[in-house]
């Protein structure tokens, strides 16, 4: 099974929503690959970041780099959980038919896989329609506009109509002029509402989300399948 997180914005939480429902996918009782194509999950995770290679340096390499180099490019992070550090080759460097191949990889493991693809903005839907998408927002009138009016990179052109995922992820600020249910009018059905979460910050300040997950992010765990081996605590 494959999710790939993103959101049509900067700044919305995908990282922090990814990293959680690995979390969460892992605590029900199955093997979870973490990816990371934003940078920021050692910081999330409160681990340093990796000395060795990673993602976008296999993506960037050239053809005669095995396939399975990918698979020794992974991290332990917790039981059930290991992670694929973003790397430290730029990502205007990373070749298309190389990201298609990992997609493919990924889409075709016997684990579940998910994928924090950041903004999304610069790569395009380069995951497999079989995966899951996930789309992380704000009640922020851009961030809507980019989802209803579609994306060049994503889209193919601006005329293109509505590009929200599978499954809509939306944080919830108090104060915000934008409503629930003006996101929904705009963009469909909302998965999960999270609150933003003052001890979510906490965590992630700490580098504790790992080991001290607050309940809020516990909202994640509809986003898991049935078909997962046991029950989340």
């Amino acid at each position: 099974m494959l999710t790939v997180c993103w959101s049509p914005k900067g700044g919305s939480g995908t990282s922090v929503v990814a990293v959680a429902l690995a979390l969460q996918v892992a605590a029900a009782g199955d093997d979870c690959l973490l990816v990371d194509l934003a940078g920021d999950h050692p910081a999330i995770l409160g681990v340093p970041p990796a000395e060795r290679q990673g993602l976008t340096d296999w993506l960037s390499a050239p053809d005669d780099v095995p396939i399975d180099a990918l698979r020794s490019l992974e991290v332990p992070v917790v039981d059930r959980l290991h992670a694929l550090p973003r790397g430290g080759s730029a990502r205007e460097g990373c070749r298309a038919e190389r990201l298609e191949l990992a997609a493919a990889l990924f889409a075709g493991s016997g684990t579940s896989v998910v994928v924090d693809a950041g903004s999304g903005v610069d790569d395009g839907r380069w995951w497999p329609a079989s995966s899951t998408t996930v789309t992380v927002v704000r009640s922020c009138y851009l961030a809507l506009r980019r989802l209803t009016t579609g994306l060049p990179g994503i889209a193919g052109s601006p005329s293109a109509g509505p590009v929200a995922g599978d499954r809509i992820v939306l944080i919830e600020e108090a104060g915000r002029a934008l409503t629930r249910r003006d996101v929904v009018a705009a963009i469909g059905d909302v998965a999960v509402a999270l609150p933003w979460d003052p001890a979510v910050a906490r965590a992630v300040d700490a580098g504790l989300l790992a080991h001290r997950m607050p309940r809020s992010l516990r909202r994640l765990r509809a986003l898991i399948p049935a078909t997962t081996s046991g029950a989340v605590s």
